[in-house]
């Protein structure tokens, strides 16, 4: 269905961006990854499904290196058609002990890094009159969890920033969309969860349902292929009149 379009899906060595990026490739779309961590892996499983793979490592926080990546991907593969905008980080704390530093850093990456390299894709795209913007949100750009104000400032500034690109792009072939995850057992949630049953002495297993019960009625972690999955509908033609919607994928979190 996406032969001969390419995806650029940022923070995409693990997790999330990962999962998205397969399964992009298994409908054709050549890939663009880009994150921290071991590169040559993530290439490998997308080059087994017969696309073409590029990588960059581009800082997500650094506006001249989104620059390039962007330059890169137009040099190596005639553009951007579908970008998913998916590089994100996490830090927990109360507001009044938020490491400013922190603050910044995720706002950066999170909220910015979005606007750099969507403000880099869309005049390819106009020209094309086609392109898929897809912004990895969260539930916490629908509703807000404590000890979170920086993450969850960044992902409703998401939502927002869907919202209003997708009225700029509205009578074109453009369309813009944010996906809205639940938990998904990524390394940051990982990282909560160990955090956790450190904190409360409880075996990790017992951290995660805990972690689970509190906000996602399912009690099933949301998986990259699920996420993955919802992007390719999102790219597909029967998708071509779905414009700034935040689509959550939670196991009923936003429900309640």
């Amino acid at each position: 269905m996406l032969k001969g379009k390419t995806a650029l899906v940022t923070g995409s060595t693990s997790g999330i961006g990962l999962g998205v990026a397969l399964c992009l490739a298994r409908q054709g779309a050549n890939i663009v990854l880009n994150g921290f961590g071991d590169a040559e892996g993530p290439q490998a499983q997308v080059r087994a499904l017969g696309v073409k793979v590029g990588y960059h490592g581009a800082d997500m926080s650094k506006p001249a290196d989104i620059a390039a990546m962007m330059a890169y991907a137009e040099r190596e593969f005639g553009g951007t058609d579908i970008l998913v905008n998916n590089a994100g980080i996490q830090h927990v704390a109360n507001v009044e002990d938020f490491p400013v530093e922190k603050w910044d850093a995720i706002i950066a990456i999170n909220l910015s890094s979005a606007f750099h390299t969507t403000r880099l894709a869309i005049p390819a795209m106009r020209t094309k009159n086609w392109g898929r913007v897809i912004n990895i949100a969260s539930t916490h750009g629908l509703v807000a969890s404590a000890q979170k104000s920086a993450y969850v400032a960044a992902k409703h500034g998401i939502v927002g920033f869907t919202k209003a690109l997708a009225l700029e792009t509205a009578t074109t072939g453009i369309t813009v969309n944010a996906i809205c995850p639940g938990w998904v057992l990524t390394p940051l949630v990982q990282k909560q969860i160990d955090d956790r049953a450190a904190r409360e002495s409880l075996p990790v297993d017992q951290a995660k349902v805990e972690l689970l019960r509190e906000k996602q009625p399912s009690l099933q972690f949301v998986t990259p292929e699920q996420l993955g999955e919802l992007a390719v509908f999102l790219a597909s033609p029967a998708a071509d009149n779905v414009r700034g919607a935040a689509w959550n994928m939670d196991g009923g979190w936003v429900a309640q």
